[in-house]
């Protein structure tokens, strides 16, 4: 009979607040659309960081041009939530929130796809290659009016889902346009007709594309109000490429660099064969690594008029061998401190929140209507512990629950540990603090801190591109 045996207590932090105003710390709320809406966005307050008015190309198919001039004619109008009710709120206009507007570029940026070009996407037998390159000469058209417009709006038709994607080359029309744009410094926004134009929930549609296209543009909507300062931190990923035998040719690093609010979203990816492989995992060389390391600080030092961070916080969803341990080191060796976390999606831990007895004569608790809170934590030994970024968030709205999820037992990320030291208390608020930094959507928080989540957006679509330059890239390029 095996022995009875108790798990460690579990701690909780509460919901990170987010900052609207860069010399207002009052300026704060948990909630990131209420804050825009109460405060408006982060950058408002800041010298020029975005022009008035945002000026957008567009690219649509045959017989959209009403409806996708309708969406700009939405974004100043009031929309109230259909959907998450315990969370959406009004959409009041772009102008409203932002302070500044969203409008067509002049007619000549503007680039219809003829209903003839249609049929021939339709009738391919590889559709998705003809639609990229229909597209792809699109972009280099509106390339030469560069001066017209800030970000180029490509519509999807509903028709056309069957070229989204290629089976026998991997091909994915998003990250296929995200490379072709990002590649001439371009940021785009693709709308799809299924998930925009007919969305049901026009509040839910205005608050994304509106986020969105701020930060496209140059904005920052909002920042982690409570962060360490000189703390840099940085997210890995590798994407590799395959040649026509199925071989892997080589593998490209993306390293991105975050300020300590979360909002440094700059990152630098480059070709590198000095790798081996375990198990389908790239893993770098001592070489390879302090030289990944010393770029990513050198962008970090270029930010900060030449300082190093004092801190240093890798994250990756691999372990780190020994070679990549010393390579952080000797890249590092100015900062105080240089803490390496793998952060692991897949276990088979569960909790559940248990209630206190409702009578004083119960034996036992019984479980909770809703999951374990978001922020919950527990250690499981000295370098590892289970982190829910997924949960009941009781700080939203005070006296009430809120689970995003709405149903199901999430699961917690595990927190590896593969140098630094101190409690775990610092190590989960910064996961917590940068899963609600996603700007890509409207949501109050993701599952992963977004020096992951990005690092896999960008390493997917990093591999696409013809030419990866040594320069670093602005993240709004591939959002």
């Amino acid at each position: 009979m095996s022995k009875p045996f108790a798990l460690p207590g579990y701690h909780r932090i509460q919901e990170p607040e987010l900052l609207f105003h860069p010399d207002r710390p009052q300026d704060r709320d948990v909630h990131p659309l209420a804050g825009l809406l109460r405060f408006g966005p982060f950058s408002r307050a800041l010298i020029n960081p975005v022009l008035d008015p945002i000026r957008v190309a567009t690219v649509f198919p045959h017989g959209f041009r009403d409806r996708v001039r309708g969406l700009f004619r939405e974004f100043e109008q009031r929309h109230f939530p259909r959907e998450r009710k315990n969370y959406l709120i009004e959409f009041p206009g772009f102008s409203r929130v932002f302070g500044l507007r969203v409008i067509p570029a002049l007619d000549d940026a503007h680039i219809e796809i003829p209903s003839s070009s249609e049929h021939e996407i339709l009738s391919d037998t590889r559709p998705h290659l003809r639609l990229a390159d229909i597209l792809t000469n699109a972009i280099n058209r509106l390339g030469a009016l560069r001066h017209e417009f800030d970000m180029i709006l490509i519509c999807l038709p509903d028709r056309w889902e069957r070229a989204f994607y290629g089976d026998e080359d991997d091909f994915d029309l998003h990250d296929y346009l995200k490379a072709v744009s990002a590649s001439r410094a371009i940021p785009t926004q693709i709308v799809r007709e299924d998930s925009a134009l007919n969305y049901p929930c026009r509040a839910s549609v205005m608050w994304r594309l509106g986020i969105a296209l701020y930060c496209k543009a140059g904005g920052v909507p909002w920042k982690l109000a409570d962060s360490e300062a000189d703390t840099a931190y940085i997210g890995l990923s590798y994407a590799m490429r395959f040649n026509d035998a199925g071989q892997v040719t080589f593998v490209t690093c993306c390293s991105q660099v975050f300020d300590s609010d979360g909002a440094g979203l700059e990152f630098l990816a480059y070709e590198t064969d000095d790798v081996h492989i375990v198990r389908d995992d790239p893993f770098l060389s001592r070489t390879e690594m302090r030289r990944v390391m010393a770029r990513s600080l050198a962008l970090y030092q270029r930010r900060h008029a030449g300082r190093s961070p004092r801190r240093v916080v890798v994250h990756k969803t691999t372990q780190f061998k020994p070679e990549e341990v010393d390579g952080c080191y000797d890249a590092l060796s100015g900062s105080e401190m240089v803490d390496l976390y793998q952060i692991q999606q897949d276990t088979l831990w569960r909790g559940i929140l248990i209630e206190p007895p409702k009578h004083p004569k119960a034996s036992a608790g019984i479980p909770s209507a809703y999951p374990c809170n978001r922020g919950a934590y527990m250690q499981l030994g000295p370098r590892e512990a289970l982190v829910w970024t997924q949960g009941n968030v009781p700080d939203l709205v005070p006296g009430k629950s809120f689970y995003k999820e709405g149903k199901g037992i999430p699961h917690p990320l595990i927190l590896r540990r593969f140098a630094g030291h101190g409690k775990w208390h610092d190590p989960v608020r910064a996961v917590l603090g940068l899963s609600k930094m996603n700007w890509n959507n409207d949501a109050l928080y993701d599952r992963l801190p977004v020096t992951l989540s990005y690092a896999s957006t960008l390493a997917r679509t990093i591999k696409r591109m013809p030419t990866i330059h040594s320069r670093p890239y602005e993240f709004r390029l591939f959002m």
